[in-house]
C-alpha cells in the first residue's frame, strides 16, 4: 500500500474553499483587482452579510483572501498575483454552454462589454486585451512560440511608450493567462500589468459599471493604432 502523498490534504482543502457558488461569486468579482467591503460583495452574492462574512472568514483562512479594515468597514482583496491566476484558470475552464445565460438586456449588456474588454486582476483581458497580445506578437515584440516572453525589441517598445517594467521581484515578465472568453491567452506578468496600469492612468481605457469592465476611449484609440496598429474593428 503506497503512502498518501503529503499534498493531497492541502490540495482537496484549497478545492473545498473555491466549490462553493458564492465563494466562487467573490473571488470571481475580486478579479478587479481592487478591494471589495463585505456588504458590496453580499450584494453582489446575493446573500445576506452574516453568510457572506462566514465565507470571507473561510477564504481569508484558506489565505485566499487579504483583509485589511479602515474604521468600521472591513475590506477583502485577492492575496496576490497567484490567486488571481489560479482563479481566472479554472474559469477558463468551464465550457461556454455551462454558462447561464442572461435574464434580462441589462445582464445581456454587461456580458457583451465584459467580453469586449474587461481587467483579469491586474492586465486586459477580453477582446481588447486580445487584440493587444496579438499586436504585440506581429510585431515581434513579444513571443509566444516557448511560452511568452518579450524580446529585445519589447522591451525597448514598454520604454519608448513610457510604460515602466518593474523586473525586480519573482513574478515574471511576461506570462500567458488563458482568456475565459476567448478562449486564448492574452499577455499577463509584470508587462501586462504595466500595459493594463498605463491604459488606466493615461485615460486609454476606462472601467464601465460595477464589474471588471473597461472601454477603450478615443484617446485609447489613437494610441493604439499609432503604438501597435490596433484598429477600431478589433477593439469591438
Amino acid at each position: 500500500m503506497t503512502s498518501k502523498d503529503p499534498q493531497a490534504p492541502g490540495l482537496a482543502a484549497l478545492a473545498g474553499l473555491i466549490a462553493d457558488e458564492t465563494r466562487a461569486a467573490c473571488l470571481l468579482a475580486l478579479l478587479d483587482g481592487r478591494a471589495w467591503t463585505a456588504g458590496e460583495l453580499a450584494r453582489h452574492a446575493g446573500v445576506a452579510a452574516s453568510t457572506l462574512s462566514e465565507h470571507l472568514g473561510k477564504l481569508v483562512a484558506g489565505g485566499l483572501l487579504a483583509e485589511e479594515r479602515q474604521g468600521r468597514h472591513r475590506y477583502v482583496r485577492l492575496a496576490d498575483a497567484r490567486v488571481a491566476q489560479l482563479v481566472e484558470d479554472l474559469a477558463a475552464q468551464v465550457a461556454p454552454a455551462a454558462a447561464r445565460r442572461p435574464r434580462t438586456l441589462r445582464e445581456a449588456g454587461a456580458g457583451s462589454a465584459m467580453a469586449r474588454g474587461r481587467t483579469c486582476y491586474d492586465h486586459l483581458a477580453g477582446r481588447l486585451g486580445i487584440a493587444v497580445t496579438d499586436a504585440l506578437t506581429e510585431r515581434g515584440l513579444l513571443r509566444q512560440d516557448t511560452g511568452f516572453a518579450l524580446t529585445d525589441a519589447g522591451l525597448d517598445w514598454f520604454g519608448a511608450a513610457g510604460i515602466s517594467l518593474d523586473r525586480r521581484g519573482r513574478r515574471p515578465l511576461a506570462r500567458a493567462c488563458l482568456d475565459w472568453t476567448e478562449r486564448r491567452p492574452h499577455l499577463a506578468g509584470v508587462a501586462g500589468a504595466a500595459l493594463c496600469r498605463h491604459a488606466l492612468d493615461t485615460g486609454w481605457c476606462v472601467r464601465i459599471g460595477s464589474e471588471r469592465a473597461v472601454k477603450v476611449t478615443p484617446a485609447g484609440e489613437h494610441a493604439l493604432a499609432g503604438l501597435l496598429g490596433i484598429g477600431r474593428a478589433a477593439l469591438g
